[in-house]
């Protein structure tokens, strides 16, 4: 007959024991603690801890129960028997009193159980709010300065602070976060910001390295913006890993896109399940319909600012360090803005001078700029978490390598792209305005690098520098979408096209979205040569 394991039994004390008598003592004699007091230094030390179970994991060997009290997480270890389900009658959500052993298995903390129990419903009611209390405390925001002075970021600062306060309130509070950013320089600026801010706040939470992957991702929209692919890719994910895990739903925090209303299909979707948004953007919108979906949106144009003044980057920095004020991030919103083309001087010069302090000056940012740029088209929708840091300067000697390597090879190839399309473009003079037209799909093979919009902005630039154009547009033409570039003087608006393509070509489906002088619009492929004539007649008309 199996032998019944008694919890409460005590085993003799063994004066052979390398323990001392006063540590002995110390451990029949339990102390209540807080998650947050405990460290290396009470290895082999009794507590009492109360909290609420988070989630629960039936190993091979023993029953993990993982508690919070507010202050923290730790991962109780149980055992009854090999793969037996130890207290049965404890599951999610119940609170607890437990006395455990503080131990350490894989270079992680957890707590041995002697013993635990379920609280009454009067005493949980009185935990409950005695850890939501404590969440919040946790969860505030303490202001620091902007690392730029800029009418901007005032305006944006209580947004910043509501972001912060509920990104940090997610962490502690166990919820994965799952970081949507657009795939290029600026848009991986924004996530890996962010990145470096949120990671160190999930391994103190949950004192595990390995949390670091199992409540974070990040990862590449290859659209500019949040599709309802990508929204159903996370639902699901995230779906599996509460079935699979326990796992609470996601914060998504949607980078360098998500403010249109192309996004808001995405962001309700995810909505129904469970999941919750943050927005941060700087791309103009014809309505503000994202706000009263989200937990805060942040976007320049939300204050009655202009957002080609901000990149994102230069937005999930300053947020980023409202989060957890991380020193190895200063460089980013140089490095975004640049890589923008953000016309804000003064404040591009200060970003500029926290950047020069570390070492990045503008020719090494630019360099930067075009590698990950680069690999963003190999990358794709892969996180490369790994790779991407040593991009950002993780460690700075391998960046600066990296960087040596590859921005002549990319360079050349930039130089082969344009001069590929200085062949084969079609300039024509429509009313004031010069128009350049390159038909991208006949003209570039499949999968060659620049992409499409890079090839459209050397080229747009080539005739500002060497032809001395002022009244441009540029246009890339593809089957299904066409990529814009405009100047000032040409009083070209994206925005303005969309209206008029909606209205006057209706069944052509027409959506898109960027800045006022720079974006992409997408449409049926049978209604491109409409599409187009469009365009000319409203170019003509400006």
């Amino acid at each position: 007959m199996k032998k019944s394991f008694d919890r409460n039994k005590k085993k003799p004390f063994n004066r052979g024991s390398e323990r001392s008598f006063e540590q002995y003592r110390e451990g029949m004699n339990p102390t209540d603690a807080r998650i947050e007091q405990i460290d290396i230094s009470q290895k082999d030390k009794r507590f009492n801890l109360h909290g609420m179970v988070d989630s629960v994991e039936q190993t091979g060997g023993p029953t993990i129960f993982y508690i919070t009290d507010g202050t923290g997480l730790l991962a109780l270890k149980a055992f009854e028997g090999a793969g037996v389900r130890a207290y049965p009658e404890i599951n999610i959500g119940d609170a607890v009193s437990a006395t455990v052993t503080i131990q350490e298995f894989n270079n992680e903390l957890e707590g041995e159980v002697s013993k635990m129990s379920k609280l009454t419903e009067d005493q949980k009611k009185d935990l409950l709010n005695e850890v939501a209390e404590t969440e919040r405390k946790r969860a505030e925001v303490v202001p620091i300065p902007f690392l730029v002075q800029d009418v901007i970021l005032e305006k944006l600062k209580d947004r910043f602070l509501k972001a912060a306060g509920e990104i940090r309130l997610a962490i502690i509070q166990n919820r994965p976060i799952v970081i949507r950013h657009h795939n290029d320089t600026d848009g991986y600026s924004s996530g890996f910001a962010l990145e470096r801010a949120i990671l160190p706040l999930i391994v103190k939470q949950h004192n595990s390295v390995k949390s670091a992957w199992e409540f974070y991702t990040r990862a590449p929209c290859n659209a500019p913006l949040y599709e309802i692919d990508d929204s159903i890719r996370d639902t699901s994910h995230s779906l599996s890993h509460a079935a699979k895990f326990s796992n609470k739903m996601p914060l998504i925090l949607i980078v360098d896109t998500g403010s249109g209303k192309e996004d808001l299909l995405g962001i309700q979707q995810g909505r129904v399940h469970g999941i919750d948004f943050i927005v941060v953007d700087h791309h103009t919108f014809e309505e503000d319909v994202i706000s009263a979906e989200t937990l805060v949106h942040i976007n320049p144009f939300l204050v009655g600012e202009d957002g080609s003044k901000y990149s994102a980057g230069m937005l999930c920095t300053e947020l980023a360090r409202f989060i957890n004020p991380v020193e190895n991030i200063l460089p980013i919103p140089a490095l975004a803005g640049l890589a923008d083309r953000i016309d804000n001087p003064k404040t591009m010069e200060g970003y500029l001078e926290h950047a020069a302090k570390r070492g990045y000056d503008k020719e090494l940012l630019g360099n930067i700029s075009t590698v990950i740029d680069f690999v963003s088209s190999k990358l794709r929708f892969m996180e490369a978490r790994e790779y991407i840091e040593v991009l950002f300067g993780e460690p700075i000697e391998k960046q600066k390598a990296l960087v040596s390597l590859l921005a002549p090879y990319i360079r050349n190839l930039e130089s082969k792209g344009l001069a590929i399309a200085k062949s084969a473009v079609k300039t024509e003079k429509i009313g004031k305005t010069t128009v350049q037209i390159i038909s991208i799909e006949t003209t570039y093979p499949r999968g060659f690098y620049p992409k499409p919009g890079r090839c459209v902005s050397l080229l747009h630039d080539w005739a500002q520098e060497e032809k001395k154009e002022t009244n441009l547009v540029t246009l890339g033409v593809l089957t299904d979408a066409m990529t814009i570039r405009a100047t000032e003087e040409s009083t070209f608006s994206v925005q303005e096209l969309i209206e008029k393509l909606e209205t006057e070509l209706p069944d052509a489906y027409v959506e898109g979205g960027g800045h006022k002088k720079a974006g992409s619009i997408k449409f049926l492929p049978n209604k491109q040569q409409e599409v187009l004539a469009i365009t000319k007649e409203y170019i003509r008309h400006k």
